[in-house]
C-alpha cells in the first residue's frame, strides 16, 4: 500500500490525528484485513505508511488496546485479539415483541425525574399531546459498562401508576403495554446516527465524537393521545440492527 498522510479535512479537522488513525486501524480489524491472532505491522512501518510520527501511531494503538482489540508484547510485536463485531451484543428491536424486552444482565440507574414536564421535541406527528408528562432519565449498564442513556416522557395519567421496581427492571414500552386499561394503538421509532458530544461522552464513557445510535420513539393510545415520547442514546460500539424481510 502506498504511503499516505492523514490530512484534516471537513468534519475531521478538529479530530486528533491519532484518533483518526485509531478509526482506520479499527476498520482494518473489523474488515478482516488484520486477522485475529496475527501480528500487525510495526509502529515504524505504520508511521511510514501514514506519514506520521511513531508517537502518533503508539497513541492510536493505545486506544485499540484499551478497547481490548489488540495486545502488545515486548520483543514480539502487536497482535489482534478480537474483532469489534464481537462487542455488538445490544440489538435494537424492529418487531413488537422485541420492543418489550430488556437485554439480559443489565443494571438500570435512575439519574433524574421530573413531574409536570413536556417533551422538548416529538419526532413523530401522530396523536395529540397529553396535558402533562412525567420525565425520567435512566442509564443502562452491563457488567459495569454504560451503554444506553434514555429520556422517557410518559403521560401523567399513566406515569403515576409506575413503581420504582418497574423502573429498575423493565423497558418503558413493557411498562405501558402491561398497564391495565391502556391500549397502545401505534408505536413509531426512528433510528439515526449522531456523534457523542461532551455530555454523552461523559455519561456513556466513550470518546468525544464517537458514533451514537439515537432512537426516538412515540406511542399513541386508542384515544389518539401521545402517551409516551422517548429519546434514547446507544453506544455505537455495542449496537446492531437486524432486519429480516419475508416474501
Amino acid at each position: 500500500m502506498a504511503d499516505m498522510a492523514i490530512t484534516p479535512h471537513g468534519n475531521s479537522a478538529g479530530v486528533a490525528r491519532y484518533s483518526q488513525l485509531a478509526t482506520i486501524f479499527r476498520r482494518r480489524i473489523e474488515s478482516g484485513h488484520w486477522v485475529v491472532g496475527e501480528r500487525i505491522p510495526t509502529v515504524v512501518e505504520l508511521a511510514e505508511e501514514w506519514s506520521v510520527a511513531p508517537a502518533t501511531v503508539r497513541q492510536a494503538l493505545g486506544l485499540l488496546e484499551e478497547a481490548g482489540l489488540i495486545e502488545r508484547y515486548r520483543a514480539k510485536g502487536t497482535f489482534v485479539r478480537r474483532r469489534p463485531q464481537q462487542d455488538l451484543w445490544c440489538e435494537v428491536p424492529t418487531d413488537w415483541n422485541g420492543l418489550l424486552l430488556s437485554p439480559p444482565g443489565i443494571e438500570v440507574e435512575l439519574l433524574s425525574s421530573d413531574v409536570a414536564a413536556q417533551p422538548p421535541y416529538v419526532e413523530h406527528a401522530d396523536g395529540t399531546p397529553a396535558p402533562s408528562y412525567r420525565h425520567w432519565r435512566r442509564r443502562h449498564s452491563r457488567d459495569g459498562r454504560p451503554y444506553y442513556l434514555g429520556d422517557a416522557y410518559i403521560a401523567e395519567r399513566w406515569a403515576a401508576r409506575i413503581t420504582d421496581e418497574q423502573l429498575a427492571e423493565n423497558t418503558t414500552l413493557r411498562m405501558l403495554k402491561e398497564m391495565p386499561g391502556l391500549h397502545l394503538a401505534t408505536v413509531h421509532q426512528t433510528l439515526t446516527i449522531v456523534m457523542a458530544d461532551v455530555e454523552l461522552s461523559s455519561d456513556l464513557d466513550v470518546p468525544l465524537n464517537s458514533p451514537i445510535a439515537r432512537l426516538q420513539r412515540t406511542a399513541v393510545d386508542a384515544e389518539g393521545v401521545v402517551v409516551f415520547v422517548g429519546d434514547g442514546m446507544y453506544r455505537g460500539d455495542v449496537v446492531r440492527l437486524d432486519i429480516s424481510v419475508h416474501s
